[in-house]
Parts: C-alpha cells; sequence; structure tokens
C-alpha cells in the first residue's frame, strides 16, 4: 500500500501565465489607442464643425460623448475582464474600437459622430482595464516595475502625441478624407493589434470571480454622468436649469453609491468599487494624487490647441508640432524613471511636480510676453521643462496606485484607477476649458491663456504637496 501511494505522481502544477515582450508591446498598443483618441480631436474640431455644420454644443459632445461613456464604464470593463477572461475582454474591446473607429470615419452628419464617439468610449472601457491587470496578473518583481514604467510612460506620451498626430492627419488631407482621417487611421492599426494580441496576449482571470455588481453599476453610472455631463456641456448650452439639477443631485448619488457599496462589502460579496481597497494607503493616496494632475494635463492640452490655433492664428500642424518638445522629453525622461524611483524612492515625484511648475510658470511667462506671437519657439523651455517634470510624475503614480492590490483584484483596481484618471481628464477639459473660453470673451485669449496658466501652476503646487504623503517606497 505504501508503495503504491509513493510511486504515483504528484499532480503537475500549471505555470502561472507569463507576459512576454511582445504581448506587452501588444497591451500598450492597446493602452494608447483610446488615450490618443480622447486628444487627437482637439485640433480636428474647427474642420469638424466648419464640415459637417455643427454647433459648438454639438463638437463638445464630439469629446464628452467619447469621454462620459469612457469614464462611466471603466469599472465595469474591468469587472468583466476578471470574470470572463482579460484576453477576451481586451480582443472584443479591440475590435470594436476598431469598428467604431470606421463609424466615425464615415459619420454623414454631427450627431451620427456624436453617437458613434460613444459607442467607440464604450468600446475603449471594454479595452483599456484588460492591459492593466494582464500587467498585474502575468509579472511580477522587477518585469512588473519595468513593464508599469512603460506603461505610465506610454499613457503620458499618447495624450500628447494624439493632438500632435491630429493635426498632421487634418493638414495631410489624406485621399481628401480631411479630418476623418483621425478615426480612419485607428482601422489597420487595430487589425494588427488583434494579430499579435491572439498569437502574443496570455489569457487570465480571477481565480474567485463574483458576479456582477448591478447596482453599483447603475449608481456609479449616474453619479459620474450627474457630474460630468452638466460640467462638459453647461458652457456651451447656456447653463440651463437642468444643468444646476444635475450637479445639485451628485452628492446624493455618490453617497448611495458607496453606503450600497459598503453594505456589499460588509455582506462579504465584492461590490464594483470594494470600500476596503481603500484601506491600502498606496491606492487611496496614488488616487488622490491622479486627479489635480490629470485636472491639469487635459485642461492645458484643450486650451493650448484653442489658443493657438483660434488666439495665435497656427494651423493644425504648427499647433502639434508645438508640443512636440514636451513629448519627446516625456518620453526620455520617462525611461529613466524606474532607476531614479529605486534610487532616490518616490521623492522623485515631489521633484517632477517642481520641475512641471517651472515649466508652467515659463509658458504663462512667454504668453504673457510674446502674445499673439506665440508658438513652438516661445513655447519650447517651457513645454520641455513640464514634459520632464510630468514624466517623474504620471507612471510612478500609476506603480504606486496598483503596487498592493491583489492580483485576483486586479481588473478592479485597474478599472477605479482608469476612472479616476478619465474622470478627471474630463473635468480638466470641462473646468479649465470652460474658465478659459469664458476670459477669452471678455479680456482676449492672451490674458485668458496667461490666468489659465496660473490656476494650472496652483493645481501642480497642490500635486506636489499630495507627493509628500506617498509611500517613500514602491512594493
Amino acid at each position: 500500500m505504501t508503495e503504491t501511494i509513493t510511486s504515483r505522481k504528484a499532480p503537475a502544477i500549471a505555470a502561472p501565465p507569463s507576459l512576454g515582450g511582445l504581448g506587452l508591446f501588444t497591451v500598450l498598443l492597446g493602452a494608447a489607442l483610446p488615450l490618443i483618441d480622447f486628444f487627437i480631436v482637439n485640433v480636428a474640431l474647427p474642420t469638424i464643425g466648419h464640415d459637417l455644420a455643427a454647433s459648438e454644443a454639438v463638437l463638445e459632445l464630439v469629446v464628452a460623448g467619447y469621454g462620459l461613456a469612457y469614464a462611466v464604464l471603466l469599472v465595469l470593463g474591468g469587472r468583466l475582464g476578471d470574470l470572463f477572461g482579460r484576453r477576451r475582454l481586451f480582443l472584443g474591446g479591440m475590435a470594436a474600437f476598431g469598428l467604431t473607429s470606421l463609424a466615425c470615419g464615415l459619420a454623414p452628419s454631427a450627431w451620427t459622430l456624436v453617437a458613434a464617439r460613444v459607442a467607440q468610449g464604450a468600446a475603449s472601457a471594454a479595452m483599456l482595464p484588460q492591459v492593466l491587470a494582464t500587467i498585474q496578473a502575468a509579472t511580477s518583481g522587477q518585469r512588473r516595475a519595468k513593464a508599469m514604467g512603460l506603461y505610465g510612460a506610454t499613457a503620458g506620451l499618447s495624450m500628447v502625441a494624439g493632438q500632435i498626430l491630429g493635426g498632421v492627419l487634418v493638414a495631410a488631407d489624406i485621399a481628401g478624407t480631411g479630418w476623418r482621417s483621425v478615426f480612419l487611421v485607428n482601422v489597420p492599426v487595430v487589425l494588427v493589434g488583434l494579430f499579435l494580441a491572439a498569437r502574443a496576449v496570455p489569457e487570465t482571470r480571477s481565480q474567485r470571480p463574483e458576479p456582477l455588481d448591478g447596482p453599483g453599476t447603475v449608481l456609479l453610472a449616474v453619479s459620474l454622468l450627474a457630474l460630468l455631463a452638466p460640467l462638459t456641456e453647461g458652457r456651451a448650452a447656456g447653463w440651463p436649469l437642468w444643468t444646476w439639477l444635475s450637479l445639485a443631485a451628485f452628492p446624493f448619488m455618490a453617497g448611495a453609491f458607496y453606503a450600497v457599496e459598503r453594505r456589499a462589502d460588509r455582506a462579504g460579496r465584492t461590490p464594483l468599487v470594494p470600500p476596503s481597497l481603500f484601506a491600502l494607503t498606496s491606492l487611496r493616496r496614488g488616487l488622490v494624487m491622479i486627479v489635480p494632475f490629470s485636472i491639469g494635463f487635459s485642461g492645458f492640452m484643450f486650451v493650448i490647441a484653442v489658443a493657438l490655433q483660434q488666439g495665435a492664428g497656427l494651423g493644425p500642424v504648427a499647433a502639434g508640432v508645438a508640443l512636440v518638445p514636451m513629448a519627446v522629453v516625456f518620453f526620455l525622461v520617462s525611461l529613466a524613471g524606474p532607476r531614479l524611483i529605486a534610487r532616490y524612492g518616490t521623492r522623485v515625484v515631489t521633484a517632477g511636480a517642481v520641475i512641471q511648475g517651472v515649466g508652467v510658470a515659463l509658458m504663462a511667462l512667454a504668453a504673457w510676453r510674446f502674445w499673439p506671437d506665440f508658438g513652438f519657439v516661445e513655447l519650447l523651455p517651457g513645454a520641455a521643462i513640464a514634459g520632464a517634470g510630468q514624466a517623474l510624475q504620471l507612471p510612478v503614480v500609476f506603480r504606486i496606485v496598483l503596487s498592493e492590490v491583489p492580483a485576483a483584484r486586479a481588473g478592479v483596481g485597474s478599472g477605479v484607477m482608469i476612472t479616476t484618471q478619465q474622470s478627471s481628464l474630463a473635468l480638466g477639459v470641462a473646468t479649465l476649458g470652460t474658465l478659459f473660453l469664458s476670459l477669452a470673451a471678455t479680456m482676449g485669449m492672451g490674458d485668458a491663456l496667461v490666468t489659465t496658466l496660473l490656476v494650472q501652476l496652483a493645481g501642480v503646487a497642490l500635486t506636489g504637496l499630495l507627493s509628500l504623503r506617498l509611500p517613500r517606497t514602491i512594493g
């Protein structure tokens, strides 16, 4: 009997899924596409408005419709990946992103374009959470640190590159497509991405998947819509009564969402956004820092696109090229980020905020001195320095937020983080964009730009102060 027992082979233990170099490249490509498309339309809006005879309010919906659908559905996308498999959701989301991009590029009217953009935002919400969740579940140790650093670099670079690419494509007018090329360019990229993902991205999912949280999903969607919809559409619509009622309802909707999630968490179920997740100091403090950083980033990108084209009289290419120094420096400095973190810890983030503040101050000074002769040369010093500062913050904060999240909750954690970032990006366009356009109508674009940059500078100072509360090291 003993001999029989000892002679049996031990059951084989399946090796954990591993994300190789090609797989990492593929998921980072999937991360870049939604962020590029959030910003790519900024410099194309004047051309879209002229071609489709769209009002300012409808043009704002072209931007806001995408951002709202994206922000509202991100956490749900992360949960679905945990439940059904992250590779499966990544492939499905990428395919849907390609189809909705094609619909945007072929849209015959402004309202058709708005509808296609909403669908494109929903596709992005299915695809993007799977990127971070796959990195969390299929890498470890130094490989995970490197992958997270590359994700942060990709995210920051994509947001700047989207605006540059949009200007180049609109001006190039490829085969007479004009602004449509900013959407149609996604189609061949998606086809390549699908081919690579099918070959190189491993399947991962939660070992103990929980059923979907219906009440939490609905309440989160209603809460975000109550906040973001009036802020993004209020100015263009003339601040009608519904905008104020919606903003007044937001605290109550958010409170109801938190109460439902806390009750589910205490009952042993896994809610859409588990309040217990916020017991992780690194996640909680990192999310708080993402808010002012992202508001300032997206607000600046929107404001500078409008100011350079409508105020300084630059074309779409020149307006895009003016941001090249920021993109190049961001990319180069972000490559050095992991080594700096290993040596100096998270105080690198504080140094990044100081450097970014110097860059924003230089841009405000240049706008005050040289307006309306304001372009590549005048922006160069400030944009380059600001890009360096941003590169020392964004990739590092992403790593901090997810550093203690268990692999089983990778989809939930990444969904919460990206929802925070995306909602803050939408808030940046709504708040700083509204401030700039309101001031421009009374004091002129030059002074409005300077004032808005000074407000952003205050946000950078807040980011720096919040960074002092981050854990000194990253787990």
